[in-house]
């Protein structure tokens, strides 16, 4: 029996997916379960498994864009496995394979006399390969046509890069890779953001004195009791976010045409970067966890976006953003929003600087955090308030993060 295997659906939203990688060659035997390709959405890469075993024949190549229901390989579920490691039939059809590479070879001579020289279409582009080098700023001059008579095509212009300038030694070698769905898709939004929201950045620091002695005081403690999960940051912010949203509720809020859709819970989206680029999973809920919680959420969910393991209802959802530059070391940055949230914080490294407390200058580690926010729906006020919140939480987290008692608060 032949298996025609199709795509699943990822998610409701998804329409499409690219075949990222084949991770087995056509005519091989597949196990039932085992995975044979990894396929990127616009929002995740997830791997496919062979619903039977059996002989596969690939319907796809790699980089193909093929709809959600589609055939993209096919499983010959009565072939017996292979004793051997390569089976015969695909030694004995090599020559033929080899023949359609003769037959090029020989049509190739016929192609060369083209006169693209000497004909008046020689160097000249098409309309809309003329388009691609304007955009790229390229002179058709600068570009070899592969056309009749050497006019210039689209996919000329498309492969047509700019000029480096006058080589002066060393390697100069470059590399050209399509972007996966994911990538592109992280960019469309991102541009999105910005062209499609009144986008604001509200800038605040903190004193991280505080977090660091519960931190020190408890981290080891913590640990041990919870089965190897650290104490970090995360969830200090994240506690702090929450009581801010609840504060300013219009911060957890989004646009929908002429309406604006509030929300009574904090479904904290976490920034993390994974080996396919930007993923963004979600702490459902957050205002309801603990700080155990939190930890165990956020270590749940890097670990997956980190082994590739994340899924689209990982991702789906979020009223509003955390993302956290400073682990690469950066000092102050401007978030950009993720879409159709109404807001991100950016939290940054720390640094000890000098400051004034009480008259005197002190050195204390100091972060500076941003508020990226859609000022079509957040005022000024709503958005310094909420930072402010954020910050008197962090500074304060004891009395209003965790109701006097840090033991209790970290179940200890």
């Amino acid at each position: 029996m032949i298996l025609e295997m199709k795509v699943p659906s990822p998610g409701e939203s998804i329409k499409e997916v690219e075949i990222a990688t084949w991770l087995v060659k056509d005519g091989d035997y597949v196990e039932k379960d085992q995975a044979i390709a990894e396929v990127d959405s616009d929002k995740a890469t997830l791997e496919l498994p062979a619903e039977m075993s059996g002989i596969i024949t690939l319907k796809a190549e790699e980089g193909d864009t093929v709809a959600v229901g589609a055939v993209v390989c096919l499983i010959d579920t009565d072939a017996a496995k292979p004793a051997g490691d390569a089976p015969a039939a695909p030694a004995a059809e090599a020559p033929k394979a080899e023949a359609p590479k003769a037959e090029v070879k020989a049509e190739a001579p016929k192609a060369a006399p083209a006169p693209a020289a000497t004909s008046y279409a020689a160097g000249t582009p098409s309309p809309a390969a003329r388009k691609i080098l304007d955009e790229k700023n390229i002179a058709p001059a600068t570009v070899s046509g592969t056309g009749k008579g050497g006019r210039i095509t689209k996919d000329d212009a498309v492969n047509a890069v700019p000029s480096m300038g006058t080589p002066t030694g060393g390697s100069r070698g470059t590399e050209r890779t399509k972007l996966s769905m994911l990538r592109r898709k992280v960019a469309e939004r991102l541009v999105s953001a910005k062209n499609e929201t009144a986008m604001l950045t509200t800038f605040n620091e903190v004193n991280m004195t505080p977090i660091n002695q519960i931190r020190n005081e408890y981290k080891d403690a913590f640990k041990a009791k919870h089965g190897g999960l650290g104490l970090g940051f995360m969830s200090f912010f994240t506690k702090a976010v929450t009581r801010a949203l609840q504060l300013y509720p219009d911060v957890n809020s989004m646009m929908d045409g002429d309406y604006k859709i509030a929300y009574d819970f904090a479904d904290i989206s976490i920034a993390v970067s994974g080996p396919k680029g930007l993923m963004v999973p979600v702490v459902r809920n957050a205002e309801l966890l603990t700080f155990r919680g939190i930890e165990a959420e956020i270590k749940r969910l890097a670990l997956r976006a980190r082994d590739g393991q994340i899924t689209v209802d990982d991702m789906t959802g979020g009223t509003f953003t955390i993302t956290n530059g400073g682990v690469f070391g950066s000092m102050l940055s401007t978030p950009i929003i993720n879409p159709p949230q109404s807001g991100i914080l950016g939290m940054h490294n720390i640094i000890e600087r000098p400051i004034a407390v009480n008259g005197k200058v002190e050195i204390h580690p100091m972060m500076y955090v941003a508020l990226s926010y859609d000022h079509r729906i957040i005022d000024g006020r709503e958005s310094v308030g909420f930072l402010v919140a954020v910050k008197e939480a962090l500074e304060n987290p004891v009395e209003l993060l965790m109701n006097g008692d840090a033991k209790r608060a970290l179940e200890l």
